[in-house]
């Protein structure tokens, strides 16, 4: 008989402002910030910022994720709003998954704030809900902030389940459970559902996950065509895909982020893509490997993405070259419209030591690669934001 999977999707709660929270009280700060309204956000002044996460008070007011910060000082004129630091994220959520890495290899990192770990074989002699719990409350002491933990025997259950409760909530979605908990929920709810698809399911007459399991698979595949069957699937509780561990080979390493605000200056997009780039070449380093080929991709304010690709002359892991590179991809494509993500991809990896040598060369690749090094050991013992380039501070250039 085959065992059945025992899947966890772990989810911080607010994870950016949770973050900032910590971060503060590390440094001081009197005042817990996830106790009073406050938000995460933009720039206020430049009037282009919206909400990406929000304290619990003031979740009351009627603030809601995504939308402006105009709107959400409407709502609550005393609300406190701090700019997002995706450094100190990166460097929280990192923590994060060491942790859990102890628990089981098997990880896949979905989003910087979430992630499936298969626990099958290593469950131990504990229950599902045992084990969930110790984890959360691990998260909780050491790390300072709370996560929500969905079980269930596959992904798609183990991720809705993670949904129905929060904060700091352990729920369970197991196949007997999905008539009582998952079918009455809107079915703008379920995983991979986006507004244009609930709008088309409604017009069906598709209100929640249960009409839509209970729905004629082969009509949904007429007007859906395979994401009419994905999301029929979903909605009966049905996914047989595999937690893809980051232990496996990695073929790219990426990096992307985004933007708290619609941004169309050079000279910020240049800072975003210097942190992306230290990001990306310091895991490079780290895997003891060296990239052949860097592509920038853009998503601009109307969602819409491109992408472009340069391939060094021989393989790197400088984070000068990389950064060098990835501005002159992004010089020769932007088309200068608003940007709302950016994101930095190294591909063609090859082993670190191999390197290939010009006669042209002088000894500045052994500078670069001795800083790299030394700020590489400084980040790893003070954390990531102990060090900056001067490039990424506020008004250099």
């Amino acid at each position: 008989m085959k065992k059945n999977r025992i899947i966890f999707h772990v989810d911080v709660n607010s994870a950016f402002l949770s973050w900032t929270a910590v971060e503060k009280l590390r440094k001081g700060e009197k005042i817990d910030i996830r106790e009073i309204p406050s938000v995460i956000g933009g720039d206020e002044a430049a009037r282009h910022g919206v909400v990406l996460a929000k304290s619990t008070p003031a979740k009351r007011y009627g603030i809601v994720t995504g939308e402006s910060l105009y709107s959400a000082r409407k709502k609550c004129p005393e609300v406190l709003i701090f700019s997002p630091s995706f450094s100190i994220y990166r460097e929280s959520s990192a923590k994060l998954m060491k942790l859990l890495k102890e628990y089981t290899p098997l990880i896949e990192q979905y989003s910087i704030d979430e992630c499936f770990m298969d626990l099958t074989l290593d469950i131990g002699g504990l229950s599902s809900m045992e084990l969930a719990q110790l984890i959360k409350s691990r998260v909780k002491k050491e790390l300072g902030f709370t996560v929500n933990i969905g079980i269930s025997t596959n992904k798609v259950l183990a991720k809705m389940a993670s949904e129905l409760e929060k904060p700091d909530k352990i729920n369970t979605l197991y196949e007997d459970e999905i008539e009582t908990k998952l079918w009455p929920l809107p079915v703008g709810e379920l995983f991979m559902v986006g507004r244009s698809a609930k709008e088309k399911l409604n017009k069906l007459f598709i209100r929640n996950i249960g009409e839509l399991a209970n729905f004629d698979v082969n009509i949904l595949v007429s007007k859906f065509k395979s994401y009419g069957r994905l999301i029929w699937e979903y909605a009966n509780g049905i996914d047989n895909s595999k937690v893809n561990s980051s232990d496996e080979v990695v073929k790219i390493i990426s990096n992307s982020t985004t933007l708290s605000a619609d941004i169309t200056k050079l000279e910020e997009i240049k800072k975003v893509l210097v942190e992306l780039c230290e990001t990306v070449s310091s895991r490079l380093r780290k895997d003891g490997r060296c990239c052949t080929s860097v592509t920038v991709v853009i998503r601009t304010n109307n969602f819409k993405n491109y992408s472009h690709q340069k391939t060094f002359k021989n393989p790197t892991n400088s984070t000068k070259s990389i950064i060098e590179i990835s501005n002159t991809i992004f010089v020769e494509m932007w088309r200068r419209e608003p940007i709302r993500l950016l994101g930095v991809q190294l591909s063609g990896l090859c082993n670190g030591e191999v390197k290939q040598i010009s006669i042209f060369d002088d000894n500045s690749d052994e500078k670069n690669a001795a800083l790299d090094k030394a700020i590489d050991s400084i980040r790893q013992k003070y954390g990531v934001s102990s060090i900056k380039r001067l490039s990424t501070l506020k008004g250099k250039n």
